[in-house]
C-alpha cells in the first residue's frame, strides 16, 4: 500500500478509497495523496471537498481512479 500511495502522490493520482472510521463506519472516497506520513496520509478528498487526514491503518481497500475505468471499459 505504501508504494501505491507514494506512486500516487508523485503522479498527482485520483484514488478510489474504502475506509472504515473510528466509529466502524465504512466510506467510499475519491482522494489525491498530498502527503504521506508514518501512520496517516494527508489527503484531497473529493467527497468532502476539503483536505482530510486518514489512518493507514484504517483504509481498507485502495484503487488508482484510472485503472478502475479502463478494467470497467475492457467488460
Amino acid at each position: 500500500m505504501e508504494g501505491l500511495l507514494i506512486r500516487a502522490m508523485e503522479q498527482k493520482q485520483k484514488l478510489e478509497m474504502i475506509y472504515l472510521d473510528a466509529d466502524g463506519y465504512m466510506s467510499q472516497r475519491t482522494i489525491r495523496v498530498l502527503e504521506v506520513r508514518e501512520e496517516d496520509i494527508l489527503t484531497y478528498c473529493y467527497s468532502r471537498r476539503k483536505v482530510r487526514m486518514f489512518k493507514k491503518a484504517r483504509i481498507l481497500s485502495l484503487t488508482p481512479l484510472m485503472l478502475r475505468r479502463r478494467r470497467l471499459e475492457a467488460q
